[in-house]
């Protein structure tokens, strides 16, 4: 730090510059010489004038900002919770900024943990298992440029020994891949990405510090990017996708010089983790304003090549136009549903809206690995593992995440198997609303039959009177069907997923001493089990009921229809443990 002073001071470049210059000349030829700090100056607006509500604050964000003050440091909610808290939103999340060390904030809480690399914060945390609260507080940090910074060659994976024990680092693009220089509060909002994020709000004095209008932006309902608009989208390309959440969620425009080098520093995007893109992906489409959020990212043509999973949403290259129109039609249900349960206050599973996201390309797999001859239950498994090769990447096996797509995914065909065995255990199964939600919004567009979603919401919220009259309708159904093939003797054609979704609502082998076939249906169901890794161990192993021989002939028909009947329809909805399935409708 002392040479680099020095070197300031006699007007010569840094080292860390110099050889990052040498090492790629033509990326650095290409940005931009870095602008001086933005000019900001601190304005305390009163309760009176921003009219912020002290109940909408969260008490622990308050508890943790009181806690710093109260051991001699500066302390503020901070960022996006005061931009929402001056229109009027409760806010999701709450941030904390302090002049305290990551170390010194550790030290006052008993739960907290110092986490990141490229921006070092700490999360305090509140509370324990699902109703636990994280709140995240991050040191005031310098405002640093590119001159000052430690340049490398590569990327984060890269990199790594370059960037060891670096607190300022960026790439040969102006990314910033470590920023942990703490500073002035005055610093710490200029290297903020917009004005309306800049702000910092006091519980204790109900103070809002100000450095750079963002109280007027709010109010102009207008995005303005701190100091040079394409350096900051070079030092993050996520600000990029940040600013589309922003105007979709607030309905605020772009400031003209913060919209214009969007088109031109979107490529940079490919730069960016795969994770965290993931992350903010996410964050775009739980907003409560999926929708438009969508329609943001259209209009400035990042709907493509930009996130993986939307690339599989708008890929017009499979099917028909009328498969494509279904599919339009079935994305943008579930996103309006998602958006109607973030507005009602209910929770959004991310699971069950990326199920939804890909699902055509799960079943344009699936439907292709049968049609090669394929069982149904490998068929399946083989075309998820293939989307989440291809849309997610190694997200996909990591968590809770990729099994909750995958259970609702694998527990479509198990919709199609109306027994008595497979109904009861599949209501109790802990993604069973989540399973039937995806199911009710197929039949929503026509792609499972209405009366087989109506049949599992009957099931699943009835007595048990009328669950078994549920069932002893369906087995009378299935006679009459089961016995015209056995008299003919002819074997059914293998159905595709789709045809028989067209079936189900006349054909589904149903549980009870008419089935003809028990014991290879079970060993399906079994499988599925299996496959959603659901199957209890602990439970008891099913008993083989004892038939009556049958005659050759008849014995060959009927097995012929079974094998008819066990075809499985293609099928995806939204829910959660609190809902009952007729919430959604």
């Amino acid at each position: 730090m002392i040479k680099k002073f020095i070197s300031r001071l006699l007007g010569k470049p840094a080292a860390g510059a110099v050889a990052a210059a040498a090492a790629a000349p033509v990326a650095l030829a290409a940005a931009p010489a870095a602008p001086v700090m933005p000019a900001g100056k601190r304005v305390e607006v009163p309760v009176s004038q921003h009219h912020i509500d002290p109940s909408l604050v969260d008490e622990r964000a308050v508890k943790v900002v009181r806690t710093l003050q109260q051991a001699g440091f500066q302390a503020y909610v901070v960022g996006g919770a005061v931009r929402d808290l001056l229109v009027g939103l409760r806010p999701k999340d709450f941030d904390v900024a302090t002049d305290a060390t990551p170390e010194q904030v550790k030290g006052l809480f008993r739960r907290a943990f110092i986490i990141g690399r490229r921006f070092r914060i700490v999360h305090v945390i509140h509370g324990r298992g699902r109703d636990h609260e994280v709140i995240e507080v991050s040191t005031f940090r310098a405002y640093m440029d590119n001159s000052e910074a430690t340049q490398v060659a590569g990327n984060e994976k890269t990199s790594k020994a370059a960037l060891a024990g670096s607190a300022h680092a960026v790439d040969a693009s102006g990314r910033v891949l470590r920023d942990n220089v703490w500073g002035p509060q005055i610093e710490d909002a200029a290297r903020r990405d917009f004005s309306i994020n800049a702000m910092y709000y006091d519980p204790a004095t109900q103070l809002v510090i100000d450095y750079h209008g963002g109280i007027a932006d709010v109010a102009a309902k207008l995005l303005r990017m701190i100091g040079d608009p394409a350096t900051r989208y070079r030092e993050d390309p996520v600000r990029i996708i940040r600013a589309m959440r922003f105007a979709a969620k607030l309905g605020f425009e772009f400031e003209p010089s913060t919209g214009s080098p969007i088109a031109e520093t979107a490529p940079l995007l490919a730069n960016v983790p795969i994770s965290r893109m993931f992350d903010e992906m996410v964050k775009l489409l739980q907003t409560g304003h999926a929708l438009a959020s969508i329609a943001t990212l259209k209009r400035y043509n990042l709907h493509r090549s930009v996130f993986p999973v939307l690339d599989a949403v708008f890929d017009e290259s499979r099917g028909s136009p009328l498969d494509h129109g279904q599919k339009q039609e079935f994305i943008r249900q579930a996103l309006a549903d998602t958006d109607r349960r973030v507005g009602e206050g209910k929770p959004v599973a991310p699971s069950f809206l990326l199920a939804c996201l890909l699902w055509h390309d799960v079943l344009a797999g699936w439907t292709q690995r049968q049609a090669d001859g394929e069982h149904t239950v490998q068929a399946l498994q083989q075309a998820v593992d293939a989307v989440f090769d291809a849309r997610i990447g190694d997200i996909s096996g990591r968590g809770k995440l990729g099994a909750d797509m995958r259970e609702i995914w694998m527990m479509q065909p198990r919709f199609e198997r109306r027994q008595s065995n497979t109904a009861y255990s599949l209501i109790e199964q802990a993604r069973f609303r989540a399973g039937f939600d995806f199911l009710r919004l197929r039949a929503d567009v026509g792609e499972a039959p209405t009366e087989l979603a109506e049949w599992w919401e009957d099931f699943s919220m009835g007595s048990d009177e009328d669950r078994e009259a549920l069932l002893a309708a369906v087995r009378e159904v299935q006679r009459p069907r089961k016995g015209a093939a056995a008299r003919s003797g002819k074997p059914a054609a293998r159905s595709t997923p789709g045809e028989a979704a067209d079936a189900a609502a006349h054909d589904h082998p149903a549980g009870g001493d008419a089935d003809p076939e028990p014991q290879a249906k079970e060993a399906v169901d079994a499988e599925l089990d299996a496959a959603e890794g659901t199957a209890d161990p602990a439970a008891p192993a099913r008993k083989r009921r004892r038939r009556r021989r049958k005659p050759a002939g008849a014995a060959a028909g009927v097995g012929a229809g079974a094998a008819d009947g066990e075809a499985v329809a293609d099928g995806p909805g939204q829910g959660d443990a609190d809902d009952g399935p007729a919430a959604r409708s």
